[in-house]
């Protein structure tokens, strides 16, 4: 029977907390009688002169029962330990539980309804007279609140049964004979579980699949790595779980495989690999040692076979690739794995595709997710892994290269032939290849340039993480830029502000959108020129320099930005990304200057130079937007309007960054960046209609008075949080706008050369 929602919420674990403290004073005293047993009575025994019937039957009676109080001792201690264990846990699970249910659903005004099997639903309760319609945030809110309930739940019940399941065996059924499964543990009897259904290979069932992926997905992050460790020690070796993997994934993904069973494989990808990256941080208590990465490595174009008689085999790389596309891994086990992928494809980008499975789907082979490739090509696996490890991309884009020889060895005094792999991984001639099982892919064009894209993407995603510190994809606010990181957004805007068509349509543009999101103030420091106020950086700057300045030593060569933002500007979501990034900036700047009015003679120049920059930011976009859509139809008008409408995660991100006095985290933050939301969201989505778009003047002008708006909205706002009257707010809003609308049609003739 499943542990409900009821049974979680009402239990009273002080009972269990009392049946734990029962158990270690029956631990503490058989552990007495146990020694007592052994020392004394065994001693004794051992130590007497038998003779007759007493030297063989008397002896061994006094050794069993010396024994069976010893085994009684282990018994005990198992029992308690699990206890303990399970008791800690619960109890940490229900107080998680009572939070969400009596705080947070009541405060949402959520009401939770526990529909048996384990699971709940939340729901807006009717009220009469309303007429139940929610926002967006509202159900959102809702769902999150629900899918948190529901692992909590899940979780209680994976400790509930491994509880059970450790106390029956520590038991043994056996009233007369004690001591049979021991447990330090809890830890202990949910690796013994875990292995115990992964040895079974393709025979479990898919409920006990679901339990496997319920074991790893709830102790895959343990601090000390205990469980990680001793699961993938308990696989038998790095080549072993290869073959554990690839035997699964073939079995979840094969012609024959059913959908809950193809749903459960994708599960077990993402769990083995977060608990791949638990047990290979070498920071961790318990670790996998040195040696499975170099074994890793060795099997990484070996080919890899699980069953006898095998013909068509999988290079290790191709099957460990799937694992690597899931987790947060340490640079010391990734980044050798990286490097030696990367430096065979640039030897023979097709060497791991010579074997792939022409024909079959694309979620058919050891990258069960489908996504970005069927993981035919391990370079792109290993590029996700990357966007998922921030630490390890840094290093990998920032240190010299390594080299290595095809069997994973160090290559000493080895030559690659490029300095580093932003150089090599962004180089024009750099071949991508199609990671994919369709056969005859280029007779479709949209379908060859989405699949020769995934290569791209993935190199985004890797870029993303080295340069913002965060996994790619993350709604947080990014740690302090490091310097290494901005040198590497510094050489993404010289390689691409150089030569902007070489991101004509690509893939990578989306990325580079958010990477610019991230370092916006770097970027309106550069448009502010030397003469202008200090904007600050997050971290350590990029050094974009000063754009009206030719001769820059540190900064970029002259039009590399503006050149770099009207490329990048092109794609819907790095559009979204950029605008929304430009206006939180600027809002914060402008409400660090009313703040800060005593420092001015004037503050109305100060704010002009403030929003200048969004300005020209804004009419760069304006302008790669439109060439975007009507001269190059390179994209639909509407994909920038819904790339403007899931961008305001950027509002929040930014203003998280803050120089300005806007408090983070404060009630005056929530609304400055709600504002900033709706303010982006009605001044950047436009008509597009054919009929709005025929005439590309007016589309632009319409922009720059939305633009200007924006600005005055948010200086307005400002003004008046700052303690200015209605009049004096104007009068600095108007004069924010007049300066909009100057600089945004420099912007627009510097994206238009």
């Amino acid at each position: 029977m499943a542990l409900t929602f009821t049974d979680l919420v009402e239990v009273d674990l002080g009972r269990l907390a009392n049946a734990v403290s029962d158990w270690k004073k029956a631990v503490d005293g058989l552990k007495k009688s146990a020694k007592s047993a052994r020392t004394g009575m065994q001693g004794k025994s051992d130590s007497a002169r038998w003779a007759g019937v007493n030297a063989t039957v008397t002896r061994e009676f006094v050794a069993k029962t010396a024994k069976e109080i010893s085994d009684l001792h282990t018994e005990a201690n198992s029992i308690y330990q699990v206890l303990e264990d399970g008791h800690t846990e619960l109890e940490s699970l229900q107080k998680q539980m009572k939070t969400a249910v009596h705080d947070d659903a009541a405060k949402l005004g959520i009401r939770v309804e526990d529909i048996g099997g384990g699971r709940v639903r939340c729901f807006f309760p009717h009220t009469r007279g309303d007429t139940d319609e929610r926002t967006q945030d509202q159900l959102d809110s809702r769902q999150e609140l629900e899918d948190r309930i529901n692992r909590i739940l899940a979780h209680a019940a994976e400790i509930d049964a491994s509880v059970a399941r450790a106390l029956a065996k520590s038991h043994g059924n056996d009233p007369y004979n004690a001591g049979h499964s021991r447990y330090e543990s809890l830890n202990d009897a949910e690796v013994e579980r875990a292995l115990e259904l992964a040895r079974k290979g393709g025979k479990m069932s898919d409920a006990e699949l679901r339990e496997l992926n319920q074991l790893l997905r709830f102790n895959s992050a343990e601090k000390d790595g205990e469980f990680a460790t001793e699961f993938y020690q308990g696989l038998g070796g790095p080549e072993k779980t290869l073959q554990f993997y690839a035997a699964m994934s073939i079995d979840g993904t094969g012609g024959d495989a059913s959908k809950t069973r193809l749903d459960a494989v994708q599960d077990l990808q993402k769990v083995m690999g977060y608990t791949l990256a638990n047990a290979t941080d070498p920071d961790h208590k318990y670790h996998l040692s040195d040696e499975w990465g170099t074994q890793f490595r060795r099997l990484g174009t070996q080919q890899i076979g699980w069953e006898r008689g095998q013909w068509n085999k999988p290079y290790g790389y191709q099957v460990l690739g799937g694992l690597l596309r899931y987790g947060n891994y340490d640079s010391r086990f990734l980044n050798p794995i990286a490097e030696h992928i990367t430096q065979l494809h640039k030897k023979d980008p097709y060497f791991f595709l010579s074997n792939k499975p022409t024909g079959n789907p694309d979620t058919y082979g050891f990258n069960p997710s489908g996504r970005l490739g069927t993981g035919n090509e391990p370079l792109n696996s290993v590029l996700e892994a990357l966007g998922h490890s921030p630490e390890a991309a840094e290093k990998f884009f920032s240190q010299p290269p390594t080299a290595y020889n095809e069997d994973g060895t160090l290559k000493k005094d080895g030559k690659l032939g490029f300095d580093s792999y932003v150089d090599l991984l962004t180089d024009k001639d750099f071949e991508w290849t199609a990671d994919t099982n369709s056969a005859n892919i280029f007779a479709d064009e949209d379908k060859s340039k989405t699949i020769m894209g995934y290569g791209p993407d993935a190199l985004g995603h890797a870029l993303e993480a080295a340069t913002t510190g965060l996994p790619y994809g993350s709604d947080a606010v990014s740690p302090p830029h490091s310097k290494e990181a901005a040198d590497i957004f510094h050489q993404l805007v010289e390689r691409y502000g150089t030569d902007p068509k070489d991101l004509d349509d690509s893939p990578l543009r989306d990325s580079l959108g958010h990477i610019t999101a991230d370092y916006m103030r770097d970027v309106q420091a550069a448009f502010m020129g030397n003469g202008g106020t200090v904007v600050g950086t997050h971290g350590a700057g990029a050094h974009l320099g000063d754009l009206d300045v030719t001769d820059n030593p540190e900064g970029l060569p002259p039009g590399a930005l503006k050149n770099f933002l009207g490329a990048v500007g092109k794609d819907p979501d790095a559009y979204g990304a950029i605008v929304t990034s430009q206006e939180s900036v600027t809002t914060d700047l402008v409400n660090d200057a009313f703040h800060n009015a005593d420092k001015y003679k004037e503050l109305a120049p100060e704010i002009a130079n403030r929003v200048n920059p969004g300005g020209e930011i804004a009419g760069i976009m304006a302008e790669s937007r439109t060439q975007a859509v009507v001269d190059e139809k390179l994209a639909d008008d509407a994909k920038f309007n819904e790339g403007v409408a899931t961008a305001d995660k950027w509002a929040g991100r930014i203003i998280g960054m803050g120089i300005g006095k806007i408090p983070v985290g404060g009630e005056v933050a929530g609304w400055v960046v709600e504002d900033i939301q709706e303010s982006v969201v009605e001044n950047f989505t436009r008509d597009s209609s054919e009929e709005a778009l025929k005439d590309r003047d007016a589309f632009l002008e319409q922009q720059q008075t939305s633009s200007a708006q924006a600005i005055y909205d948010a200086t307005y706002t400002a003004a008046k949080e700052a303690g200015y009257d209605d009049t004096n707010a104007q009068s600095q809003a108007t004069a924010a706008r007049r300066e909009i609308l100057d600089s945004y049609g420099l912007g627009r003739q510097r994206a238009g050369k």
